[in-house]
């Protein structure tokens, strides 16, 4: 009897060693040294940076890299805010812009797994204004005066993941859509606003695609459109959703729509580029986007652009991603949803060399012949200056986060890119 008892003790001990070693398998690793990288070559990047900010060509960035679930790379560089010289701290938080259109995706593929909604389900079906969408058909410059005609098929929650719903984006789309957004009223998502996003969107159901749904790739609103669906579903604001679903399970402490008072300070200073190359502050008005928008007050939450965030919490969603849709004992999506969404769903080349997924670039055979990232890399990027990408096969997550754009000098993302490969052994 004494015998049994000790095996049965010895078992559970081993299967709890077992389970306590796979879990932190599955977190990222912050003071361990991964025999893979050669850190001598890693350190390049500290010169590669520091050189851009000393000839004025960049003020500040953080990088992040994870490596087979170890942190081998996370810094600050330059400042954060310029004109005080605040140094730039590896957690500052930055208007992450697009890198919300990823979260909001998997958020959409929460609702999929809980039966909520099909991919190739017609989205009237929750927002009924949706229904026999219209086709920009001509279009008078003068006046902004338009005829349309009937869409060949409704849109779906697959064309809106994958850019192809015939959706554009207001500010900064295609002149006609973009000249009957703003006559519409119709916002790019970043400001207050007293209406609400399902009013907006509904508004938005009565204005012409740019093309048939499902004919070719547009980046467009696509993505707020499944924030207001989100909230339609779920009866949660995106707000909310996000925080109970993806947030808290995950421990992203510095993810918002609205930040703090309490870590405004921490909010990365805006800038732009005048005529002449310099850098100058992104003003109130500049593009009809005020960068103090993280700290107002908001009901009306944009999925595609409409968080802030830093290097760290992103680095920690991707790496859920990269383990299959688990990170840290919590499951926010199965691994089947995981390789849905990191697949190419577009017809060859309607992506140019590469392909989309649902919610993401993924890097094709041809493009892995041309540069570092491995063929099934899945990435993306923000308006700002915010770039990501995950590697399977290169086990790597890797962000270069600026608040910078348009920046004449954003090639250093690219060199940042080189540098990374070029240190795996």
């Amino acid at each position: 009897m004494h015998k049994l008892l000790l095996k049965k003790l010895l078992l559970a001990s081993v299967i709890l060693i077992l389970i306590n070693g796979f879990s932190q398998a599955q977190v990222i690793q912050m003071n361990t040294k991964n025999s893979s990288v050669d850190y001598a070559k890693l350190s390049q990047i500290d010169d590669l940076v520091n050189d851009y900010i000393n000839k004025h060509w960049l003020n500040g960035a953080v990088t992040i890299i994870i490596k087979d679930n170890q942190l081998i790379q996370y810094k600050g560089y330059g400042y954060a805010d310029y004109d005080s010289k605040t140094p730039m701290q590896n957690n500052q938080i930055f208007r992450i812009m697009s890198q919300t259109k990823a979260i909001t995706s998997v958020g959409i593929m929460i609702l999929y797994e809980q039966g909520k909604l099909l991919l190739d389900e017609p989205i009237w079906h929750f927002i009924p204004e949706f229904k026999n969408p219209t086709v920009l058909d001509t279009f008078n410059d003068a006046d902004t005066t338009y005829t349309t005609k009937p869409a060949n098929r409704d849109i779906t929650f697959r064309d809106l993941l994958t850019h192809t719903s015939g959706l554009d984006y207001a500010d900064i789309g295609g002149s006609k859509v973009k000249a009957i957004y703003a006559k519409n009223k119709i916002p790019s998502g970043l400001g207050e606003f007293k209406e609400t996003l399902l009013e907006k969107m509904k508004a938005l159901a009565k204005l012409p695609l740019t093309f048939q749904p499902g004919e070719k790739w547009q980046y467009g609103l696509n993505t707020d459109l499944l924030g207001c669906l989100i909230e339609v579903i779920s009866g949660q604001t995106l707000e909310e959703f996000f925080h109970k679903n993806i947030f808290e399970p995950l421990g992203m402490k510095d993810s918002y729509f609205n930040v703090p008072a309490s870590k405004a300070k921490r909010l990365a200073t805006v800038y732009t580029e005048d005529a002449g190359g310099n850098i100058i502050n992104w003003s109130h008005t500049f593009r009809n986007i005020d960068p103090d928008y993280p700290m107002m007050k908001k009901h009306y939450f944009s999925g595609g652009a409409g968080l802030s965030s830093t290097a760290l919490d992103y680095a920690i969603f991707m790496q859920m991603l990269l383990n299959k849709g688990i990170y840290n004992g919590h499951r926010i999506l199965s691994k089947r949803s995981v390789e849905m969404m990191t697949s190419g769903q577009l017809k060859d080349g309607m992506f140019g060399d590469d392909n989309f997924g649902l919610g993401f670039m993924i890097t094709s055979e041809k493009s892995e012949a041309k540069g570092p990232r491995y063929a099934g890399s899945f990435a993306w990027g923000g308006y700002y200056g915010t770039t990501y990408w995950a590697d399977p096969k290169a086990k790597l997550v890797c962000l270069f986060m600026t608040q910078h754009t348009p920046n004449s000098h954003g090639d250093i993302e690219k060199k940042f890119e080189s540098v990374v490969y070029s240190s795996l052994k």
